[in-house]
Order: C-alpha cells, then sequence, then structure tokens
C-alpha cells in the first residue's frame, strides 16, 4: 500500500501540482511531503526557469556587476 501511495505522490508532484495541494490530498504536511519526496521531483527545471525568465526575476548573469 505505502509503494501505491509513494508513486502517487510522486506522480502527482511531478505533473506539476503543488506540494501544498498535495499534501491537502495526502494529509500530510508540506516540510514532511518534500523532505521525502523532493528527490523524487524531475523534469521541472527548464519549465521553471522559462516561468521565472519570463516574469523578470531570475537574475542575469551575463552583465558585468
Amino acid at each position: 500500500m505505502y509503494d501505491l501511495r509513494h508513486t502517487c505522490l510522486t506522480n502527482w508532484l511531478n505533473d506539476g501540482v503543488p506540494p501544498a495541494q498535495v499534501t491537502d490530498w495526502a494529509a500530510n504536511g508540506v516540510p514532511v511531503l518534500l523532505s521525502t519526496y523532493a528527490r523524487c521531483i524531475v523534469g521541472q527545471l527548464d519549465d521553471l526557469k522559462t516561468r521565472i525568465e519570463a516574469a523578470g526575476d531570475l537574475p542575469d548573469h551575463t552583465k558585468d556587476v
């Protein structure tokens, strides 16, 4: 049963469901969820960088400081 729960939570996180929503569905706290499952989240970095760049919040490391 735990393996199914682990797979489900991991899939939700990998599909981009916000951790706060996953914890609501799973009846966990965010710190517990992320300490257990954060290492399982894959494939979101490029999308996150694109979203941050679009918002103008990513520092530009190509400029001289």
